[in-house]
């Protein structure tokens, strides 16, 4: 590994007077860099999606750029796992910003160079290199997470954390457009206008990287604090470990991740809740319009609709988990997942003409879905040492994202096809049923109790 990469040194401790108003201060601070810094990433994950209307122009067929757009989502949730596990042996600090200036390199240079959007195969390796670096904004934010917030708080600072993906996937839309804007008015005779939403969301981005690594740091000790169990006295097994010892790749993967059977759990429970979140996300326009009678602009309020509400939702979820379940993050999941079933239920069997019905049950989805989806990802955190956190949570994203989303998009689509929509929502009752079981199966699990060493 490059030198400059490796865990940020122990300092000395520093006096006990300063340990108290230190902590308070760096706590905000840290969280205030993994929050800008991951809502960055969201600025330049999903341009592409916004220049596929101009590249149709320009001949590009929708089925082409359809494929070249799944590279995104493949690529990411490889690298969700194998920089997870790069990430769990290096500086967060440094690891999250180069992954954000990498993405911004990229799309820039979709974005000024003819060459890279000139056929179906050279954007299909451009998106590939961009959900690859995407891949390196979750791990070190995980990592930073877990050894700045212990297990009793971890559930309310994570669902806080996890609406920066909602914050930057909002503001991605406005810079884009800007972006077109400015290029077609002021730089016309050398644009066409659509490398705008690739280029000023980069920019933006770029400036976003170095805002959070100026606020981040590794970990408390690497400023002479304290490890977070000590300073809060909330351990996160019987014995009182802190787990501060940096492990190997094979520790990582064979001894904390591979043989855990809760890691495998939570990451079977995500291609389930996965697969309803874009089984009913992507699918929701068209449903809607076949079967309800939606106009485009009804449905995409719904979608809108559906998207927000997971805001609320996600912290509503995380504080019940701490504060309701002390740290038990399985009995949260069951809860709001029987509210997605039951959603799911109304969405599908609510005949057409009551629209607001309709909205109403995308609403409660929405509200419900993105909780057990921060969830898992907690649960991650939470059953190995902090060392190999983000290794187990680019597992659990594997899972979600090859087994999960790309589920929802070609079997979903294969079955309501040939079978019609009554078999689709069949399979989404199904999964929701299936998660909710997996969910209790961590009923009673709390953190680092169930790491054997």
């Amino acid at each position: 590994m490059f030198k400059f990469l490796k865990p940020a040194p122990h300092k000395e401790r520093m006096p006990e007077e300063k340990i108290d108003s230190s902590y308070k201060k760096l706590r905000l601070q840290v969280f205030l860099g993994i929050f800008i810094g991951y809502a960055g990433y969201y600025l330049i994950r999903k341009n592409f999606s916004l220049a596929i209307p101009y590249l149709t122009e320009e001949g590009f067929t929708k089925g082409e750029l359809g494929i070249a757009l799944a590279a995104i989502s493949i690529a990411y949730g490889v690298s969700k796992f194998v920089m997870g596990t790069v990430s769990d042996r290096s500086n967060a600090r440094y690891f999250l910003t180069i992954g954000l200036i990498l993405s911004a390199i990229i799309n820039l240079l979709i974005g000024f160079v003819p060459f890279f959007t000139s056929t179906v195969t050279i954007m299909f390796i451009m998106l590939f290199l961009n959900g690859w670096a995407q891949g390196m904004g979750w791990p070190p934010s995980g990592r930073i997470l877990v050894h700045w917030f212990s297990v009793s708080e971890r559930g309310t600072k994570t669902s806080i954390w996890n609406v920066a993906h909602n914050v930057g996937g909002g503001l991605m839309a406005p810079l884009a457009i800007a972006g077109v804007s400015i290029c077609t008015t002021y730089f016309g005779a050398v644009f066409v206008g659509y490398e705008g939403i690739f280029i000023l969301p980069a920019l933006v981005a770029i400036v976003v990287a170095i805002i959070a690594f100026l606020l981040m740091r590794d970990t408390p000790q690497s400023v002479g604090l304290p490890p977070i169990e000590e300073y809060r006295n909330d351990y996160q097994s019987k014995d009182k470990k802190t787990y501060e010892t940096e492990l190997t790749t094979k520790e990582i993967l064979f001894k904390y991740v591979l043989n855990n059977k809760w890691v495998w759990t939570i990451a079977l429970a995500n291609v389930f809740v996965y697969f309803v979140r874009y089984g009913v996300l992507d699918w929701a326009p068209t449903y809607l319009s076949e079967e309800k009678s939606f106009n485009m602009e009804e449905s995409s309020l719904a979608y809108f609709l559906y998207e927000w509400a997971g805001i609320p939702g996600t912290l509503l979820c995380g504080y019940i988990s701490d504060k309701v379940f002390k740290g038990r993050r399985g009995p949260a999941g069951v809860i709001f997942m029987v509210g997605v079933l039951l959603s799911v239920v109304v969405y599908w069997l609510n005949p057409a003409g009551n629209p607001l019905i309709d909205n109403l049950a995308l609403i409660a989805i929405g509200f419900l879905i993105y909780g057990p989806v921060m969830l898992i990802g907690l649960q991650a955190l939470d059953f190995v040492p902090k060392k190999a956190a983000g290794t187990a949570a680019g597992l659990t994203g594997l899972f979600g994202y090859l087994g999960g989303a790309v589920m929802a998009n070609a079997l979903m689509g294969f079955i309501v096809q040939h079978a019609g929509w009554n078999a689709g929502f069949l399979l989404l009752t199904g999964s929701c049923i299936l998660a909710i079981l997996l969910f209790t199966l961590t009923w009673n699990v709390r953190g680092q109790e169930v790491v054997k060493h």
